[in-house]
């Protein structure tokens, strides 16, 4: 996959079928839209193209809310594009000054003049341009003076799949891990770095390693204790219980953090990198009445986790 930051070299792209959209969190929805993306440009002997966004627009058009949080890293989603067989992907800076391209300016200065797109797949309610002027309707009365062939997904095939990124996100703040991976179509992952705690978990007879995300961007789960399974650095394979939240029963502080605790195993992680992937919502953070309650409902989740990733 082919990754063109800006808007330079792209007449390199041959007979581009093309999409637009940010793709946060890249759903079952996305990968259909890609799938198809690939079909008509095997069929026109084109490539398939992605035009997206960094930083996400409400992050610009909304400055003063802090309440987006991705899906995915820029990482992530790239990566996800890839295993999806898409062949292109344009990453276009989102700037107020881009915000205020017209629907015209968008399709004949970007778009036509250049891109050069041959093929535009759409869906039946996307808005594009200053004040959101562009949809399938405008489209449908300019791509023949372009040139440029359309098609429409319908809010029948939209319907099929149901799925949003606002939804996923909203699963991932209850903390419903199973239905955000359902629409994702695989474990939702978090990338971090192991760095150094104070210890609380090896006092317990549990330690864990303290994972600091790699993006403050990304969207962290619900509090709460959640079987995860974790790529370490070197690619070995492991299992274990992650647990988010403030530790209210050891701690009267409210920092919030992530903490993962590996089945069987007992190397240091200490500077390394993990990539950790969400199977199965325990349970609530609560706060126990003494230190001993606590240990005894981690034995409890040690052995309901056990139980899990052997199914796994």
């Amino acid at each position: 996959m082919r990754i063109f930051n800006g808007l330079e070299h792209l007449n390199e792209i041959k007979n581009p079928v093309l999409t637009i959209g940010t793709f946060d969190g890249v759903h079952l929805g996305h990968q259909k839209i890609i799938k198809k993306l690939n079909k008509v440009a095997q069929k026109i002997d084109g490539q398939s193209v992605l035009f997206t966004f960094f930083p996400h627009p409400r992050m610009v058009l909304y400055p003063d809310s802090h309440s987006v949080r991705l899906i995915q890293t820029q990482e992530e989603k790239l990566k996800k594009l890839e295993k999806l067989g898409l062949q292109n992907i344009i990453i276009i800076p989102f700037t107020l000054e881009f915000s205020r391209l017209t629907a015209l300016e968008f399709v004949r200065d970007l778009l036509v003049n250049k891109i050069g797109v041959k093929h535009l797949v759409i869906g039946y309610d996307h808005q594009f341009g200053k004040n959101r002027e562009g949809n399938i309707e405008y489209l449908k009365d300019i791509n023949h003076s372009f040139e440029f062939d359309l098609t429409e997904i319908s809010a029948k095939e939209m319907d099929e799949v149901n799925i949003s990124s606002t939804k996923i996100r909203n699963a991932l703040k209850e903390g419903n891990i199973e239905v955000a991976n359902a629409y994702l179509g695989e474990a939702f992952e978090l990338h971090g770095t192991v760095t150094k705690g104070k210890g609380l978990g090896k006092e317990l007879g549990y330690p864990t390693a303290n994972l600091l995300p790699a993006s403050e961007l990304k969207l962290i789960p619900n509090n709460g204790v959640y079987v995860v399974k974790a790529l370490l650095a070197n690619h070995q394979e492991v299992y274990g219980m992650m647990n988010i939240g403030t530790n209210p029963t050891i701690s009267n502080k409210n920092a919030k953090t992530i903490e993962l605790h590996i089945i069987d195993f007992n190397d240091d992680l200490y500077g390394t990198e993990i990539e950790v992937r969400f199977l199965r919502r325990l349970r609530d953070e609560i706060k126990f009445e003494s230190i001993s309650a606590l240990i005894e409902q981690i034995q409890k989740d040690e052995e309901v986790t056990r139980s899990f990733i052997v199914t796994c």
